[in-house]
């Protein structure tokens, strides 16, 4: 069974007595493991596709399954605790509290989860390892530069091994080098197995990953994978490093 499976979802509006179908009648399913991108203009719908998968929001029509659960009947009690077990969040904008330390907002998903304190310091300082920022826990979100805080929100995303990341224009606030480095780091992620998201408007960084999802006038128009094409855009299978962000 695929990690996230989607079947004829649509999500309709009524706004001043029109119709809008921000999605429409879309079908889709994500392997475990898997990286993809879901690439699509303004107004696409792409946004209301990753509330959607990101138990944010609920379909007007369809089914959604993720890990075996029936998402699209859940109540919002449920929602709330599948977003907290099974699902990380990466933001354009990190939304890091600036008066927590870094250790503190990697810890706050684990304090929802009511984890006792010293699990949640050694699960919080594990994943700042992860993504070679252990040496600033105690540091506060103002005191690092852009890709450091983007560093620090994708350990907080996995600090409950979610079961998917979702990542919403996790580049899209730096520059290019740091850019490249965040997706040099999604891209070691996937190959340790992690199943990743990346929401995007951008063809060269949608072009970066494995697999990647076209949305338009909320229908999926392109389903892409381009290592059948020859157009293998991944890194080597077992990188050594990632990037240091300056």
């Amino acid at each position: 069974m695929p990690l996230v499976e989607l079947r004829h979802v649509s999500k309709i509006y009524h706004l001043g007595g029109e119709e809008i179908r921000a999605l429409d009648d879309v079908s889709l399913d994500i392997e475990a493991g898997e990286f993809i991108s879901i690439i699509g203009p303004s107004g696409s719908g792409k946004s209301t596709l990753m509330h959607i998968l990101g138990c944010l929001d609920t379909p007007t029509r369809g089914t959604f399954q993720l890990d075996g659960l029936s998402i699209h009947t859940a109540s919002k009690s449920k929602l709330a605790a599948i977003r907290n077990q099974k699902i990380g969040f990466v933001f354009q904008f990190f939304n890091l509290l600036p008066k927590l330390t870094v250790l503190q907002n990697v810890e706050l998903p684990m304090i929802y989860s009511g984890i006792g304190g010293k699990e949640r310091r050694d699960r919080a300082m594990a994943a700042l390892e992860l993504v070679d920022l252990s040496n600033r826990s105690k540091h506060r979100p103002m005191q690092l530069s852009g890709g450091q805080q983007q560093r620090v929100a994708i350990a907080r995303a996995l600090v409950n091994s979610p079961r998917i990341v979702f990542a919403d224009e996790p580049t899209g606030n730096l520059d290019s080098n740091t850019g490249e480095a965040i997706l040099s780091l999604f891209r070691t992620l996937s190959q340790e197995g992690r199943t990743i998201a990346l929401v995007t408007h951008d063809p060269g960084i949608a072009a970066r990953t494995p697999r990647r999802i076209e949305i338009r006038d909320g229908r999926i128009a392109q389903s892409v994978d381009p290592r059948l094409a020859g157009l293998d855009h991944s890194s080597p299978a077992a990188p050594t490093s990632v990037p240091a962000l300056a």
